[in-house]
């Protein structure tokens, strides 16, 4: 069988103005996991279009091709439409600073803007259910690519990986809310591809990180 890996980009520049950029503990996540994976030699290396990931794959000592497919879903546009007066960054900033536990209001808020977005609220560019769509779209198309005993290498997002596995072990969206928000950065998931179709064979791996370069977001 073949054999997918899907890796989640390291730690972004979470609270700055522009959030798709690796942090410094991100670059040395990157780096981490380029110890790991120095041995693979995959057949195709792929990514999303969003920097964070092809960064990602670079510190990794790999250049990928792009697929949009695999980018994240607009989180920006997300939290607009459930709180408009977010649209200014630095409002949102500071509100969510008015409380003892910043990163816990913002995962709060965070939630019931994503729910609101599941739920098919207006406000949307890209539905719910067309972004994960999309996001099985794109595995499908990585799939349909590899040969026998041939290993793709996939640095995207902790969306799509949590779209996929979702669809492949319930065969809906249900379980995205649950994997969704534990997904970890540069975790490796793996899904093999063989006559039965896709299947999951192991989900949010992150041996290679010490507690010091651990992180959610």
């Amino acid at each position: 069988m073949a054999a997918i890996y899907l890796i989640r980009h390291a730690q972004a520049s979470f609270g700055a103005r522009d959030y798709d950029k690796l942090s410094e503990l991100g670059e040395q996540q990157a780096t981490r996991l380029r110890q790991t994976l120095a041995e693979v030699q995959p057949h195709l290396v792929m990514s999303g279009s969003m920097h964070r990931h092809q960064q990602t794959a670079s510190l990794a000592g790999f250049t990928a091709e792009v697929d949009p497919g695999y980018d994240e879903f607009d989180h920006q546009e997300v939290i607009v439409a459930h709180k408009p007066a977010y649209k200014r960054h630095a409002v949102m900033v500071a509100d969510l600073a008015k409380g003892a536990r910043p990163k816990q209001a913002f995962q709060e808020m965070f939630t019931a803007a994503t729910q609101r977005w599941m739920d098919g609220g207006d406000g949307y560019t890209e539905t719910f259910q067309a972004f994960c769509d999309r996001s099985e779209a794109a595995v499908r198309r990585t799939g349909e690519r590899l040969g026998k005993g041939e290993t793709a290498l996939v640095f995207t997002s902790g969306g799509p990986i949590a779209a996929v596995v979702s669809r492949l072990l319930s065969g809906g969206d249900g379980l995205w809310a649950k994997l969704n928000p534990v997904t970890i950065n540069t975790a490796i998931t793996k899904v093999v591809s063989g006559r039965g179709g896709l299947t999951v064979v192991s989900y949010n791996e992150h041996v290679h990180l010490g507690a010091d370069l651990l992180t959610y977001r």
